[in-house]
């Protein structure tokens, strides 16, 4: 993947993240707030707990850390899948702003 290919698909992952929540808060009672400052977006719920996106761009990465804990995720034509083998994006982020936030939130491409 050249450089400008991952910045093509991490900056449409990341659009994917605010829109997401622009439609979960406009659906229903949750109240996430999305901030973006550049190749991040922070995650911040009522609870104040947050989820933290963030682009590496040397490595060709997006970075997550939330309360569960750090991924790192390469994008493998399809899908943004972990390094570890933890699985794809959208699933964790759903996962994880769902326990963080306490409501059945889902995040999608």
């Amino acid at each position: 993947m050249t450089d400008l290919e991952f910045l093509d698909q991490a900056e449409k992952l990341l659009l994917a993240v605010e829109r997401s929540c622009d439609r979960i808060n406009d659906e229903g009672d949750a109240d996430v707030d999305s901030q973006r400052t550049g190749g991040m977006v922070t995650l911040t719920f009522p609870n104040r707990s947050q989820i933290i996106i963030n682009l590496q761009k040397p490595l060709h990465e997006v970075w997550m850390a939330a309360k569960s804990g750090g991924y790192h995720y390469r994008f493998d034509g399809v899908a943004w899948q972990d390094t570890k083998g933890a699985g794809e994006f959208f699933q964790q982020l759903s996962q994880d702003a769902e326990r963080q936030s306490g409501t059945s939130l889902r995040f999608q491409a």
